[in-house]
């Protein structure tokens, strides 16, 4: 029976017993006769499920493609459900547009994104550096811990990154120009899909990883090709419908709730929708931290937060303008501006965090506390003062923030200088490699 238990297959029938109740609900339409308690349970415990369906299938699919492309897949499946969400306002302010709904539709398919991308960061990177400096402790402190007298404890990276994040620096810096030009335009989507185009075209062409793992990766692995392809095409496949499907209920149920509560609906737009919606990353980010994979993870959120930075701004000008029947610019206020350079600025300062390849309590609880503190300050602004007051407080409030981030990141700069230098070494390596790769496989 023990033997049982311990099976691969066992963990895999139970992480898809979790999704079961949802796939009923969602196949019979009976969420909107459930209360939003029991559709907040159900999907949120098939969102649990797909999270470990889906860490699996990257981790099996690492067998046959490079592990950045793996996670890089992992990464857009998994944060798929909030390029649903703005591309929903996106299409409503651009079907509305000139009207106040679709000013209002525009404002928030930017804050929805921005929440996101700082949700991702605050939370997540933050969070999975505290758990991953907690699991060394646990487990092998002396191999997995370095320990630094200015910035305490600290996770080592593997420098496989460095592409990672030097794409996501060039991202960071180029949307800080965003809105200079009134709102979000064409020259935006030029500039970061293909920013991101050429990031995968590089990390495509990498080494095929020999990692070993356990569990279901290990067991599918072992199976032949023609049969471990498919295998990774299910997962992935059955993952993405069920995260597609159960994050806006989830999300939904999430925001009725806090409206329960009194929390303003822009602000449960901003923060509880994006949480919800980012909750696969961080489940399986933690998952892969628990297995010791500390890198891996980073890799996923790296890979996640640049292309919500390039792939999702940039598309959202697109659906707007099919939604125009023209071309047009996606408009957002000052306010937005704002939401923008202080997204931009906190990940300039995750950046020149992560650009030594490593990451400190100190430096992770920073990242915490400056998130979270803006969050409840704006919080406080929203529920005590009238709205036109508010919202003039909420911007100063934002531009402070930002210009906190930018001094903390341009010092960290300034201080790990040679660390930039190995970054685009590494990165200038790795496209050398890539180019001599392909040029091998053309010639076969």
């Amino acid at each position: 029976m023990s033997s049982l238990l311990r099976h691969p297959l066992t963990a895999l029938v139970g992480a898809v017993l979790l999704t079961l109740s949802w796939v009923g609900v969602w196949t019979t339409g009976a969420q909107h006769a459930l209360g939003t308690l029991v559709v907040v349970a159900v999907s949120g415990l098939a969102i649990l499920g797909a999270s470990f369906l889906l860490a699996w299938g990257a981790e099996t699919a690492e067998k046959d493609v490079p592990r950045a492309f793996a996670l890089a897949v992992l990464a857009i499946l998994a944060v798929a459900p909030e390029y649903a969400v703005d591309a929903y306002f996106a299409w409503t302010a651009g079907t509305n547009a000139g009207t106040e709904a679709g000013r209002e539709a525009a404002n928030l398919a930017v804050a929805n994104m921005t929440g996101a991308n700082r949700i991702l960061i605050g939370l997540g990177w933050s969070g999975i550096a505290l758990f991953s400096i907690h699991k060394a402790r646990q487990h092998d402190g002396a191999r997995l811990i370095e320990q630094n007298v200015q910035f305490g404890d600290s996770i080592p990276l593997d420098r496989d990154i460095a592409t990672e994040i030097l794409f996501l620096f060039c991202a960071t810096v180029y949307a800080f120009f965003v809105p200079f030009g009134g709102g979000i335009d064409a020259m935006d989507t030029i500039v970061l899909v293909s920013l991101y185009a050429i990031y995968i075209a590089i990390i495509i062409q990498g080494e095929v990883g020999a990692e070993e793992h356990v569990g279901v990766p290990a067991y599918f692995q072992r199976r032949p090709r023609s049969v471990r392809i498919p295998i990774v095409f299910v997962l992935f496949f059955y993952s993405g419908f069920l995260i597609f499907t159960a994050v806006e209920p989830f999300a939904h149920g999430l925001e009725t709730l806090g409206l329960q509560f009194g929390i303003p609906p822009f602000f449960m737009l901003q923060w509880i929708a994006p949480l919800a919606s980012e909750s696969p990353e961080l489940i399986v980010t933690a998952y892969l931290v628990n297995k010791a994979r500390s890198t891996a993870a980073f890799n996923a959120l790296i890979s996640s937060k640049l292309n919500q930075w390039t792939l999702l701004i940039g598309t959202l000008v697109v659906v707007y303008s099919l939604a125009l029947g023209q071309y047009g610019v996606l408009p957002f206020d000052r306010k937005q501006a704002a939401e923008i350079w202080l997204t931009a600025a906190q990940s300039l300062f995750a950046i020149s965090v992560l650009i030594n390849f490593q990451i400190s309590v100190r430096e992770a609880v920073t990242i915490l506390v400056l998130f979270s503190s803006q969050v409840v300050a704006e919080f406080i602004l929203l529920q005590t003062l009238p709205p036109a007051q508010a919202a003039t407080y909420s911007y100063w409030l934002l531009i402070a923030y930002s210009i906190c981030y930018i001094v903390l990141a341009l010092a960290l700069f300034w201080k790990r200088h040679a660390a930039l230098r190995e970054v685009l070494r590494l990165t200038a390596a790795k496209v050398r490699r890539a180019r001599v790769r392909g040029a091998e496989e053309s010639q076969d």
